[in-house]
């Protein structure tokens, strides 16, 4: 074969030249790939990067901001934040789970089996116990290192303690295991009482092992606002001890009773049974941490007669003196009603002497003088069926019948305290008006937060001053020669009334025979009273002039005593 210029041409097709310009094209696409890649990783995704592997080998310590103490009027603490230790462990590290739960176990209590799942794993983290005390977690650690056991840690923290034990436990409430309120005065004032955390950053090896010196701090934590209570830990004590002897005492289903200062609203002590028993958590029910006097409504009964004749002497138709001839029975809608005493004939009867013997039959007929307008006006200026204001969570409006909606028939039974029912912090306010010249003020609980007092207003006035004394002094009849007379303390000039209600049917409506609510709501002494005292007796047999009355004056001597009030005689 021969060629033209004696030089061969190359055919067509891959060969040296076509094999280089392919191998050069797949470089470029290569490295921009790369460089598209690096530029991501850099520039696109290079904080998120740099901060996954700073999380990686660091992790954060919280610094605990203690809890804010709280203080009875007195100073006492009520509670507190304590150091203590959270237990923690990196179950990887941990070569024996069973041995080191046994000892968990033997220092800090509990079964040993209930440790083993938090020992045991392929996690770097897990609680073993929250809250142990400094000194069984010190001892813990100490013999951890004895039985040269590692992956087990402690770290700060803090926990609630309450000096006082269960004493006022409903009223101060819990805080769970992270330091928050879940209940009573921790719940209703934990922005105030909660601090702020800090933090500090610790590196970790792989294995998640804190390398020492490596802290740093990017936060510091801040404590909380301590408050003071109204609360007198004195009378609190007493007030439990005996509404948890009264209901034992008068076979009652529970109690609950509620002092205060009329003049300012401040509550001295508040409880309602059952009590709770704050050394073992695990056995606290729902129930124990209500406070029955502020969240739960009942039938008040006779102390409602107070409202009929607020009502009566407010709207200028009755006086002390005003006399009606009271038959044995009255017909109030389709029942006849009756008086405690079983009186079986017609008696001629003041209003002094109707509230002297808390005649039924005569709150009725005053009732009926009243009217519906000055009987509802007058519950609704006490604030019947309305809020009081007080702080504390979960306060109930109670269950009361509309003025547009009153009959001759409401009107008739709640002249006595039946048909309507409001909880007794709802009484309270409204009998602390009267006995205080006519101004009722917002019951409540806190009395200063970081050294500064609360301001709490100067009230509402809900009947004249005249009202108020004229209400007071027939008060003072009850207890001096009445259904009161037990709740007498002596030297002390006492107006009160008693209050007893049936209890509704629960297996099937109407009312249950044998089960009560005893009620004695008064206050001390009358024409300048510092102290109101109300005892409620829940599902007894007994009336009121035979139980709660004496309770009464179980609490109310304590109280007079303990606030340094003076006698009257």
């Amino acid at each position: 074969m021969s060629s033209r210029g004696g030089r061969m041409r190359s055919p067509k097709g891959p060969g040296p030249e076509g094999g280089l310009w392919k191998i050069l094209f797949a470089f470029c696409v290569v490295f921009a790939l790369v460089g598209v890649r690096l530029f991501q990783l850099q520039v696109v995704d290079g904080g998120w990067l740099s901060d996954a592997a700073q999380q990686s080998r660091s992790y954060q310590h919280t610094i605990i901001g203690k809890r804010g103490t709280i203080y009875d009027r007195n100073g006492n603490i009520l509670a507190m934040s304590v150091d203590c230790k959270d237990v923690t462990c990196n179950p990887s590290q941990i070569e024996d789970p069973e041995k080191a739960a046994e000892i968990v176990a033997q220092d800090l209590g509990g079964e040993a089996s209930a440790y083993v799942d938090s020992l045991t794993g392929d996690s770097t983290f897990a609680y073993v116990y929250r809250l142990a005390d400094k000194d069984k977690a010190n001892q813990l650690a100490s013999d951890l290192s004895d039985a040269g056991i590692v992956g087990i840690y402690f770290e700060d923290n803090t926990k609630r303690v309450y000096p006082y034990g269960s004493v006022a436990n409903q009223v101060l409430g819990m805080v769970n295991t992270d330091g928050e309120g879940i209940s009573g005065i921790e719940y209703q004032y934990d922005d105030i009482l909660r601090g702020e955390n800090g933090a500090t950053y610790l590196e970790q090896g792989a294995d998640g092992t804190p390398i020492a010196g490596s802290a740093t701090k990017a936060s510091d934590a801040a404590d909380g606002t301590d408050i003071v209570l109204t609360i007198d830990i004195n009378v609190q004590q007493t007030a439990e001890q005996a509404i948890a002897d009264g209901v034992e005492t008068y076979s009652a289903e529970s109690g609950s009773a509620v002092v205060m200062n009329p003049k300012t609203g401040e509550i001295l002590a508040i409880c309602s049974t059952p009590f709770a028993d704050l050394s073992d958590l695990s056995t606290i029910t729902n129930e124990q941490l209500q406070l029955k006097s502020v969240s739960s409504s009942y039938e008040p009964g006779s102390i409602f007669k107070i409202v009929t004749l607020a009502a009566g002497i407010e709207s200028g138709v009755l006086s002390a003196d005003t006399y009606y001839s009271v038959p044995a029975k009255i017909q109030v809608g389709d029942d006849m009603v009756g008086d405690d005493d079983d009186r079986d004939y017609q008696m001629d009867m003041s209003v002094r002497e109707i509230m002297r013997r808390s005649s039924n039959v005569g709150a009725v007929l005053m009732a009926n003088t009243v009217g519906i307008k000055g009987f509802t006006s007058m519950m609704d200026s006490l604030g019947i069926g309305q809020l009081t204001g007080i702080d504390f969570p979960g306060e109930a409006t109670g269950i009361v019948t509309s003025a547009d909606d009153f009959t001759t028939t409401t009107l008739g039974a709640a002249s006595f305290g039946q048909g309507i029912a409001v909880p007794m912090i709802q009484m309270v306010r409204a009998v602390g008006g009267i006995a205080n010249g006519g101004v009722a003020m917002t019951p409540h609980l806190l009395m200063a937060k970081d050294g500064e007092e609360v301001d709490w207003g100067e009230g509402k006035r809900v009947v004249s001053e005249s009202t108020s004394q004229k209400v007071t002094d027939v008060l003072r009849t009850v207890v001096q020669d009445g259904t009161g007379e037990p709740a007498q303390v002596a030297g002390y000039d006492i107006a009160g009334k008693t209050g007893t209600a049936e209890m509704a049917d629960e297996s099937g409506g109407g009312y249950a025979k044998g089960r009560l609510m005893a009620s004695m709501i008064g206050y001390a002494n009358a024409s300048d009273p510092e102290v109101l005292v109300y005892v409620g007796l829940n599902g007894t047999p007994y009336l009121a002039t035979d139980s709660s009355a004496h309770v009464f004056n179980t609490i109310m001597t304590e109280a007079v005593g303990d606030l340094g009030i003076s006698p009257a005689s």
